[in-house]
């Protein structure tokens, strides 16, 4: 078994903002792949399956800060070990439109992450970070991640996002190595 979570928040007014994009990823597997939503673990989660493996999809609506609480709920009741679990995420310390795909590590500043890490007790699991970049000058923080994206980035995001679609395929399938390869 393994399983894919999308970090967010729910709720409409943060649908399109820079924290959602695991959310917006997540959507997108879960509509190509036809799996169905079902409200469970402490938010949205899906299942399918590639080959013989089990999937898990997860959206959690703890909100960002208390993600692991969902991602607990769902590992330990599936009993997911953690190599099996990938986290995408949004990551200001990487450009608009760059991917990272790593095997374990820090939260690196990542409320979501600290959550995930703190519920789990291990930083060894899988995540895939979607670049949003620095806030500008005099833009703080939480105004630059919960804030949308605009024209020029939205044109940006969709062809990083098509390229993360592909890196979470290519994880799926245990071709992690290549991922890296081709889309760090």
């Amino acid at each position: 078994m393994k399983a894919v979570i999308g970090l967010g928040n729910p709720g409409l007014k943060y649908s399109y903002t820079k924290h959602n994009i695991g959310f917006r990823l997540l959507d997108t597997l879960v509509n190509k792949g036809k799996y169905s939503y079902r409200d469970d673990f402490r938010g949205k989660v899906a299942e399918g399956r590639i080959n013989d493996t089990r999937i898990f999809f997860l959206k959690p609506y703890t909100f960002m800060n208390l993600s692991g609480l969902a991602v607990k709920e769902l590992v330990s009741y599936y009993k997911i070990p953690e190599q099996n679990i990938l986290v995408i995420h949004d990551d200001m310390d990487l450009p608009l439109g760059k991917l990272r795909l790593r095997a374990k590590g820090s939260a690196g500043g990542h409320n979501g992450l600290k959550s995930i890490i703190s519920e789990l007790g291990t930083q060894d699991f899988w995540r895939l970070k979607i670049g949003v970049g620095r806030p500008q000058e005099g833009c703080d923080v939480i105004n630059h991640v919960l804030s949308p994206f605009n024209k020029e980035e939205e044109r940006i995001l969709a062809e990083v996002m098509d390229k993360a679609y592909q890196a979470v395929n290519l994880w799926l399938e245990d071709k992690a190595n290549e991922a890296m390869n081709k889309f760090n």
